[in-house]
């Protein structure tokens, strides 16, 4: 599961990275900024929630443990 969520992360940065060189930040919310500007939004979504999930598997863990 570790090596799941880092993929996912590096896979969600690299997103984050290409989307950044599209913004025009003339008109952010226009055309293809627009875009760029969602995805990005949603590539940070994913790894706040992939974050969540790696927390909560060591918690689970951790009580497993007790």
């Amino acid at each position: 599961m570790k090596i799941f969520t880092i993929i996912f992360s590096v896979i969600a940065v690299a997103l984050i990275i290409f989307n950044a060189t599209k913004l025009n930040f003339n008109a952010l919310l226009k055309g293809e900024s627009q875009t760029a500007l969602i995805t990005i939004v949603a590539a940070l979504c994913a790894i706040l929630l992939l974050q969540i999930l790696r927390v909560s598997k060591k918690i689970e863990k951790l009580s497993k443990k007790r």
